[in-house]
């Protein structure tokens, strides 16, 4: 990795990239731990198309924009910590620890760096999804299902065993799924008894675009008569909306996301990932916790490198 001097506008002990969930608890427990502390945040969010969040004891169906704002004034009652509303656009190891550099160009230092740069869905490339995303195009059973529950949904995904079992967990909500994807899917006759056993209904005609049509949507396919939905629920994978951790030398996990402890740690010494860029539950309750534990581990390591440092001369 490549190691230099920084000539930084500004040297904390802790630079935050990423102010959802993960970055604001961490940021809220590094203010109390009394850590100079700096968290950039870009104003790109996963869940920004969404109209409540839900699921989040005590905020549940709380606006995200509304949660965020709450969390902002929880952060700014302690004074170690500033967040800037910047974007940063590289980040590089350094003597001591990490610079990163904003999109304006300026440069901070910091002894510890935390990613919590979220997670990017793949969304489904058919004509009229992204005009609905949010709202009646969703990728999170979990977050938005309880309110179309018993209601005929769909499930898009991949044409394949992922997709079908995707389907089978779409349908603990109704009884009335049909499992549709890009192309036709192909399926093992046992699966194919098991999606008929909960009531789940392969199309095998391609969807080619998706219409609002009253309180749902339409389903258009390639050939024949379209179908109404209450709403559709993709499963497409997707990757980590930043690479700076890669490019940090942070190793990848075998799902994509960053390979990291269950208190945030990543290979490289003094960097940790919280949040839905580890890939472990994307769940906003999730990340904030993943973002108190990487607060309470990046305040230890700080500790032990404060008392194992050599006494100045």
């Amino acid at each position: 990795m490549h190691m230099s001097r920084c000539m930084a506008s500004r040297r904390v002990d802790v630079v935050i990239v990423g102010g959802g969930p993960a970055g604001l608890s961490a940021a809220l427990l590094l203010g109390r731990c009394r850590r100079d502390t700096v968290l950039f945040d870009d104003g790109n969010y996963r869940n920004a198309p969404a109209r409540h969040m839900r699921g989040f004891l005590t905020r549940d169906r709380t606006s995200p924009r509304e949660l965020r704002q709450l969390a902002h004034a929880d952060v700014e009652r302690y004074p170690s910590v500033t967040i800037i509303p910047q974007t940063i656009v590289d980040a590089r190891q350094i003597s001591g620890g990490f610079s990163v550099i904003t999109k304006a160009g300026d440069e901070y230092a910091c002894r510890a760096l935390l990613l919590a740069t979220g997670f990017r869905d793949t969304q489904p490339a058919i004509a009229g999804a992204r005009e609905l995303h949010g709202e009646l195009v969703v990728p999170c059973p979990y977050c938005d299902a309880w309110e179309v529950r018993d209601q005929p949904l769909a499930a898009f995904s991949y044409p394949d065993e992922r997709g079908a079992r995707y389907a089978l967990l779409l349908a603990q909500w109704t009884n009335d799924v049909v499992f549709c994807s890009d192309k036709r899917p192909q399926l093992a006759d046992d699966l194919r008894r098991e999606l008929a056993a909960r009531s789940v209904r392969v199309e095998h005609r391609e969807l080619r675009s998706v219409e609002r049509d009253g309180a749902g949507l339409r389903l258009v396919f390639a050939e024949g008569e379209s179908l109404w939905r209450r709403a559709l629920f993709y499963h497409l994978g997707g990757e980590p909306a930043s690479q700076l951790a890669s490019r940090l030398g942070a190793a990848c996990a075998e799902n994509g996301g960053v390979d990291t402890t269950r208190k945030g740690e990543t290979n490289v010494a003094g960097l940790f990932v919280a949040g839905d860029a580890s890939r472990d539950v994307l769940q906003a309750i999730v990340a904030a916790g993943e973002g108190a534990a990487a607060a309470v581990t990046i305040n230890e390591y700080l500790c032990r490198k404060e008392s194992y440092a050599e006494p100045s001369t």
